[in-house]
């Protein structure tokens, strides 16, 4: 079979974050158009650095967003596999999360689930993987008014603490997920901060990011007693200012 045209699609601009966003565009490109079909291979690493003339670390930022919107797998030691579409869809545990209950339930699993995933990827995490959890909060950070691109970086984030474990079956889950992991994916932030005003919309970003930055920088130090504290931290945290916005919507008035 021939190998598809990955750069077709790659965009002109020469930035960090638009290298990782034209290569997710034309492998997405490559997957509409049937030039990759379920059940395919992406080439190694080392080879889509090479057709696209760029870093590892973007490689690994792309192909975590692919996760993300659940197009691709990877199954570690063997490769990264496109899915078939009703999976990249309708994921099993993905399609079963409705309503707010059902985030607040998945939060559970996620506290007990990501706060090993914490400890262990400050064990284990490399510096390529230290990187790209640090730009992927720079994402975070950047896109405070980008609902979109904020819960896209933060869905990044958690799966590459998830990757920095070296064990596949935390990214399975996490990516099986998708977004429905970020409660602000489901509430908007202002609702989150039990107040209508910019300010308290600010002050719930400002919490959320210094929780994220926390995790990072035991992460970063390889400190893993404070990596799984700062984790159960943020995800309690989200748990509970999900559960208080829910409580509102529910008294207020229709």
């Amino acid at each position: 079979m021939d190998t598809p045209d990955y750069t077709s699609t790659l965009p002109a601009k020469r930035r960090h974050k638009s290298l990782s966003q034209g290569v997710v565009e034309s492998i997405s490109n490559n997957i509409k158009s049937g030039a990759l079909k379920p059940g395919d291979k992406l080439p190694t690493e080392s080879a889509i650095m090479a057709l696209y003339d760029v870093s590892r670390t973007v490689v690994r930022e792309a192909i975590s967003h692919l996760q993300a919107a659940g197009l691709v797998q990877t199954r570690h030691g063997i490769g990264t596999f496109i899915l078939e579409p009703s999976q990249a869809s309708n994921g099993m545990l993905r399609e079963a999360i409705v309503t707010v209950r059902d985030v607040l339930d998945i939060l559970e699993l996620r506290i007990s689930l990501e706060t090993e995933a914490a400890w262990l990827a400050a064990a284990r995490r490399t510096e390529d993987q230290a990187l790209a959890l640090g730009k992927a909060l720079e994402d975070i950070l950047s896109n405070k008014t980008e609902e979109n691109a904020s819960v896209n970086a933060d869905v990044r984030f958690h799966l590459l603490i998830a990757q920095s474990t070296g064990n596949r079956y935390f990214v399975d889950i996490l990516s099986n997920l998708g977004t429905t992991i970020i409660p602000r994916a489901r509430l908007k932030s202002a609702m989150l901060a039990l107040d209508g005003s910019s300010n308290a919309s600010n002050n719930y970003l400002e919490r959320v990011n210094r929780e994220h930055e926390d995790i990072y920088l035991a992460i970063l130090r390889k400190d893993q007693e404070a990596a799984r504290a700062a984790m159960r931290t943020h995800l309690s945290n989200s748990r509970e200012r999900l559960r208080q916005a829910q409580q509102r919507i529910e008294a207020t008035p229709e």
